[in-house]
Formats: structure tokens, C-alpha cells, sequence
């Protein structure tokens, strides 16, 4: 068991979310196990280059970007920003990095080449609907500021 950060003695006290209710209910829907052993056999085993990230941890980060509609660096990002998305991850930040956007784009490749993604989604869906409930669409809105040079005649 992971140390408590100053940030969940913190936060134990506060209300949920609706985020965080939607994410520990689909945490709850979600078969890891069974998912991860569908992956398992198209996932690097990590004979050259760096050691693959566990299957799950991809598989958290890849449901996340596509519950809410995230590019690959935009769930990297909102991983680091939201406490509910970190508290899914089920990473213990204080001695792991979130995964990058890159093994994102290959994991999401690795899921997209097989069909695995497609399986996953009809899956999650029929358990939904087997459970009463329904997805809706969302959004988070990922902003950029991006500088400009003014233009002479506005000056």
C-alpha cells in the first residue's frame, strides 16, 4: 500500500465529483482482467528498447482519452491536472511517471491494427445496458494559447 500524499488526506473529506462517480463506476463495469489477457498476446514483451508499460495502465489511459474525447497529448495532460483521472490511472505518482503521449499513439495503434478497441467498447456498452444505464457524450475542452504577431494596421 502506496504512503498517503498530503493531497488525499486532503481531498478524503470532500464530495465526489460527477467525473470521479462516472469514473469509479466504470471501474467497477470494466473486466481488467479479462481485458488485459485480450491484449496480452499483441503487447510488446519488452525484449529491445524500453520496458513496455503495464497493459492496464494503457488501457485506463486509452478509456479515459476516449470517455472524454482527448487527443493523445491532451490525455497526458489532463492525467497530470485532474485528481479523478490520476485516482483511476491507479499509478502512485509519487514514484511513476504518467505514460507519454507517444506510447499512447503506439498502444492506441496496437488496439486500432487488431480490432481490439471495437471489442472493448461493444463490451462496455452491452454491460451498461445490462445494468440499466446509459453513456452520453462529453467534452473537455483542451485550450492552447498560442502567440500571434499583431498585425501592422491593428497597431
Amino acid at each position: 500500500m502506496r504512503q498517503l500524499s498530503f493531497a488525499d488526506v486532503e481531498l478524503s473529506n470532500c464530495e465526489k465529483t460527477n467525473r470521479e462517480r462516472f469514473l469509479d463506476s466504470m471501474d467497477g463495469i470494466v473486466p481488467w482482467e479479462r481485458w488485459v489477457g485480450l491484449i496480452r498476446p499483441h503487447y510488446p514483451s519488452g525484449g529491445r528498447g524500453r520496458t513496455p508499460r503495464g497493459i492496464e495502465t494503457m488501457l485506463r489511459m486509452y478509456l479515459l482519452q476516449n470517455w472524454f474525447n482527448l487527443s493523445d497529448r491532451g490525455a497526458e495532460d489532463q492525467i497530470k491536472d485532474s485528481i479523478a483521472f490520476r485516482k483511476f490511472m491507479k499509478i502512485d505518482f509519487m514514484t511513476e511517471r504518467v505514460p507519454d503521449s507517444t506510447t499512447l499513439l503506439h498502444f492506441r495503434h496496437i488496439l486500432e491494427e487488431h480490432g481490439i478497441g471495437e471489442k472493448l467498447f461493444a463490451d462496455v456498452r452491452s454491460r451498461l445496458e445490462e445494468a440499466g444505464l446509459m453513456m452520453r457524450g462529453g467534452s473537455v475542452v483542451d485550450a492552447t494559447i498560442i502567440e500571434a504577431p499583431s498585425r501592422a494596421k491593428n497597431a
